[in-house]
């Protein structure tokens, strides 16, 4: 038998309300650590009962404060774009509208005071978004020059060591490593 479908409303008895904010709290904290670890990705919930108390949730043991901060740095950037997108859409409409031979000299000025402003700020955005990827691109380069450098000293230490095998193996040595097998036979019986 199948659970029934619940009306969502205000549960009106207050022990009813606290039992189930209590149970959905919970049930959302898990969801949010089971994606977490599931698709790797760093969540945090917050959630403000009724009486104010606050109960938080952040993922792979990150900090609060680490997560609002992506975020704000996000938002920030959506926020820009809205704001760019609503005054390119702005000069759009005034441009194309039914009033455009209406605009005064004025006015065709503030449309192209908008529109330098937003072509500033896209101009800034792709240059911050470029500085962001030259600083990782450098980081990875700092991190692959070590690699490699550890790569070349693991390289020539096997060059010297497979160098001193052939000379031990040359035939001027080879009655060395015949003597050193017989000693070492010798020891044994």
């Amino acid at each position: 038998m199948g659970r029934k479908k619940v009306e969502l409303k205000r549960i009106e008895d207050k022990s009813s309300r606290l039992v189930t904010f209590s149970k959905r709290r919970n049930g959302l904290i898990k969801k949010a650590r089971e994606l977490s670890v599931l698709c790797d990705v760093e969540i945090g919930v917050i959630i403000f009962s009724s009486s104010g108390k606050l109960y938080e949730f952040c993922s792979n043991g990150s900090s609060y404060d680490s997560v609002w901060t992506r975020f704000s740095k996000n938002t920030r950037g959506i926020l820009k774009g809205k704001l760019l997108l609503s005054k390119v859409l702005m000069i759009e409409r005034q441009l194309e509208g039914p009033n455009r031979e209406h605009l005064s000299l004025t006015d065709l000025i503030k449309l192209e005071n908008h529109f330098d402003a937003a072509l500033t700020q896209t101009r800034a955005r792709k240059t911050e978004l470029m500085l962001e990827s030259i600083k990782v691109l450098h980081k990875k380069e700092i991190m692959l020059k070590e690699e490699n450098g550890l790569l070349e000293r693991e390289i020539e230490a096997i060059e010297n060591d497979v160098g001193m095998m052939k000379r031990l193996r040359s035939p001027q040595n080879l009655h060395l490593v015949h003597a050193s097998e017989q000693t070492t036979l010798s020891l044994l019986h």
